[in-house]
């Protein structure tokens, strides 16, 4: 016969409380950490799946974390996009409601002084920053993307900027004759034939084409090289009212055409001839109209084509072409300015990547979003062009010529920053970053979308329910409180007790 004593059944009931309060640990860790194990190895075949989600979940967080970034740099960038397009505007409608022509002590209108702090403020934005790195510089990113102001317009002991600049090209254009690099002939005594000639240089007026009303004559040209433009009168003389015109290309690309008429004045008014006795005569009255009337221009729309036309080189080349020269007047090509004599007002990086592909940002698990700007791109560069062109030109107050000029290149200014047909504009450049800014919004749904659906996975695998969790503590803790006290009246039994117990 074997009996069991007190000892032996307290002995069975510590062990089986000591087993009910680890799994009430291990019940209430899972309560707390929503998970069945704390370890891989605790989730047995599971744990090798496990552990791809966790990594697909980790890359997943890092490109929320990107996307979230990207979002913000790309809300700016649309921003500073915006402002530069107003500034633009700005700057047209202050030429639109400038008031007489006046200029100050330093040879400007109050336009001209408007146009620099405008100026300065495009370049200020150009040099914005986030999270210390350049938007506006391609892909060095940790360099400004452009100089200052006074370097750029004024250059530096050794460098020339736009103000030079603009002054050596205005020599060059003009030439050493003032007539824009043209000359006008008559070929020899009794000659009936007049000849506008090109020096063959890159610089002035180019001859675009002629015609001619004038009864009797006989025109040709462009042709030769250099090219020129022949009037032949003939043998008579051309009508009262009889016209000729002659096309012109300036610097700047835009054309100016010079029309000539015929009259039996003796003293013509602007842009006449007067009929002569013979049509050797009439040929050498020609002549004179026609080298005034281009002179004319020279000094009126030259200057403002001519500034143009060097702020263009100066801000959409890399590296900026310069005239060569000294002399000036009589130079025969552009050369690329180097760093030795000329700013380069663009800082950032401009290698052979189109901007935008100069910063890109992975987003998702396939998707990549391109965003890069720079400050050279078309657009950005002709804005900066256009308002520094109006900023560094000066006019002498004792230039009959100066305000004729001046409202051509301030129209100029003002016509060009509308934009011209095929010419990538700021809205182009917002463009893209709204697309970009839509690949972002776009990629941030589908990775919030993977994110909820990793972690049901991963919720089934390694997750608990709490509320189950919650029913078996409390169980457990009910049967624990009862073995306990069961153990306790045990641990109080003697043998006396016990025996009394068993037979009574």
């Amino acid at each position: 016969m074997s009996i069991t004593g007190p000892g032996s059944l307290t002995a069975a009931n510590l062990l089986a409380q000591n087993n009910m309060s680890n799994q009430l640990n291990t019940l209430s860790e899972e309560l707390s950490t929503g998970e069945a194990a704390t370890t891989y190895s605790g989730l047995g075949s599971q744990a090798g799946l496990a552990l791809q989600l966790n990594a697909q979940l980790a890359a997943i967080n890092g490109y929320s974390t990107t996307t979230t970034a990207l979002g913000t740099t790309l809300g700016i960038a649309q921003s500073v996009l915006s402002q530069l397009g107003s500034v633009g505007s700005s700057v047209q409608q202050t030429i639109s409601q400038q008031g007489a022509f006046s200029l100050d002590n330093t040879g400007q209108t109050a336009t001209q002084e408007s146009a620099a702090s405008y100026l300065d403020q495009i370049l200020s934005l150009l040099n914005t920053q986030i999270g210390g790195n350049y938007l506006f510089s391609g892909s060095a990113t940790d360099q400004p993307s452009v100089a200052s102001v006074d370097t750029i317009l004024n250059g530096t002991a050794t460098q020339a900027g736009l103000t030079q600049v603009i002054a050596n090209r205005l020599q060059a254009d003009e030439g050493s004759n003032g007539l824009g690099r043209l000359s006008v002939s008559v070929g020899g005594t009794g000659s009936s034939t007049v000849t506008l000639s090109q020096d063959g240089s890159p610089f002035g007026f180019q001859l675009a084409s002629v015609s001619s009303s004038l009864t009797g004559a006989t025109v040709s040209g462009p042709s030769g090289s250099p090219p020129s433009i022949s009037v032949d009168l003939g043998s008579s003389n051309p009508n009262n009212g009889d016209s000729i015109q002659f096309d012109l290309t300036l610097p700047d690309g835009s054309s100016q055409t010079i029309t000539l008429t015929a009259t039996t004045a003796s003293s013509p008014s602007a842009n006449q001839f007067t009929i002569g006795a013979t049509p050797a005569d009439t040929a050498a009255n020609l002549q004179t109209a026609l080298t005034s009337a281009i002179s004319n221009l020279a000094q009126t729309a030259l200057p403002a084509a001519s500034a143009l036309a060097a702020a263009n080189d100066f801000f959409s080349s890399d590296p900026p072409q310069i005239v060569e020269g000294p002399p000036y007047d009589t130079a025969t090509s552009l050369v690329s300015g180097t760093p030795a004599n000329t700013v380069f007002w663009y800082t950032g990086e401009n290698g052979s990547t189109p901007a935008l592909q100069t910063a890109t940002a992975q987003v998702g698990p396939s998707m990549t979003v391109s965003y890069g700007m720079q400050a050279i791109e078309p657009a950005i560069s002709s804005l900066v062009a256009n308002v520094a062109a109006l900023a560094a030109t000066t006019y002498s107050a004792s230039d009959s010529n100066a305000e004729a000029s001046y409202q051509a290149l301030s129209q100029a200014v003002s016509a060009n920053l509308s934009g011209q047909p095929g010419v990538q504009t700021i809205s182009d450049i917002e463009a893209n970053i709204a697309n970009a800014q839509t690949t972002v919004t776009n990629a941030a749904t589908m990775n919030t979308q993977t994110q909820n659906t990793l972690q049901d996975m991963l919720q089934n695998i390694d997750g608990v329910n709490q509320n189950d969790i919650g029913e078996q503590l409390l169980t457990l803790q009910n049967d624990l409180s009862a073995s306990m006290a069961v153990t306790a009246r045990l641990a109080q039994m003697s043998l006396v007790n016990y025996l009394s117990a068993v037979s009574g």
